[in-house]
């Protein structure tokens, strides 16, 4: 009898998903990536507009119009990444990880909202950079600028103002608890 054998016991079979599942799995994935690249284009198109026609225009350097446009990306790529995985949480639930109710997805949707627009704010920062460095080069410091400012938001303890309450939102989470209960 080799090690790895099982002495002749029938082989458990694993749990996986069905073809339908496979289906349903996917058309979401392209739905949710679909949700990212179209809200990303109108970001870029807001803020575009906003760089050009708008009273920020005296704001915002020729030089420094990229770096709003990153900031356009940025939100709207954010609102559209989870503005469907809110509506999918607010419709679909289980025993163990129940729906949102309707005013927690509408406060999670406004923090989204939020922290987008955060992003769009952000991004006139580096957009200043254009009154004395090339546009090439304010293209270059804008992404990643407006790529980590989202990092002050994490180190905010949001339990304590009441809104920490985005456990349920985690993609892999599946309604388990956390690794210390047994």
């Amino acid at each position: 009898m080799s090690v790895g054998s099982r002495g002749g016991k029938p082989r458990a079979q694993g749990r996986g998903r069905s073809l339908a599942g496979n289906i349903a799995f996917g058309t979401g994935a392209v739905l949710v990536l679909t949700t990212i690249m179209l809200g990303g284009y109108a970001g870029a198109a807001l803020t575009h507009g906003l760089a050009d026609d708008s009273f920020l225009s005296s704001a915002v350097p020729d030089d420094g119009r990229v770096a709003v446009i990153t900031g356009g990306v940025g939100m709207g790529s954010l609102m559209g990444l989870m503005l469907p995985l809110l509506l999918l949480a607010a419709v679909r639930g289980t025993k163990e990880k129940p729906r949102l109710g309707p005013g927690e997805a509408l406060l999670k949707a406004l923090g989204v909202v939020v922290i987008g627009v955060y992003l769009a704010v952000v991004s006139l920062l580096p957009a200043q950079l254009g009154w004395i460095l090339p546009e090439r080069v304010v293209s270059l410091l804008s992404v990643p600028f407006v790529g980590f400012s989202w990092v002050p938001l994490v180190l905010i303890p949001w339990g304590r103002f009441g809104l920490g309450g985005t456990a349920r939102l985690r993609v892999g989470s599946r309604g388990r608890g956390s690794s210390n209960s047994a």
